[in-house]
């Protein structure tokens, strides 16, 4: 297994970022560069870690960050995914009460800007 020191810094800027489930047009605007230049730097380092997929290079985001063994059988792997998952949803949860407001308020004006260009 690869560890961190084989990624450059804005590389392991841009697979955190990855890891959160960000999109590559919102980590080009968080970091103020092209979609082009995310896409060669996530493509770079899964090159570097010998991976092949964004969901394994966010999975190996994860392991290295907290200390979990990547190397792990299929079904503890996805056990500790549910786990992780769980936590997470709940931390969001907690923190974020008012969090399906939020999403209707979203709905509402997309289908506004939609019925806008229906009209013209």
């Amino acid at each position: 297994m690869a560890d961190n020191r084989k990624l450059g810094q804005r590389e392991l800027q841009v697979v955190q970022f990855v890891a959160w489930g960000a999109s590559q047009k919102e980590i080009a605007d968080e970091l103020g560069i092209s979609c082009r230049t995310v896409d060669n730097t996530v493509r770079h380092a899964k090159e570097k870690l010998g991976l092949q997929k964004s969901t394994e290079l966010a999975a190996w985001w994860f392991c290295t960050t907290f200390g979990i063994s990547f190397q792990l059988s299929p079904l503890r792997r996805k056990i500790l995914a549910v786990c992780l998952a769980l936590l997470f949803l709940l931390g969001e949860l907690v923190t974020h009460q008012n969090f399906c407001r939020v999403i209707i308020r979203r709905i509402r004006i997309e289908c506004r800007i939609y019925n806008r260009k229906d009209l013209e």
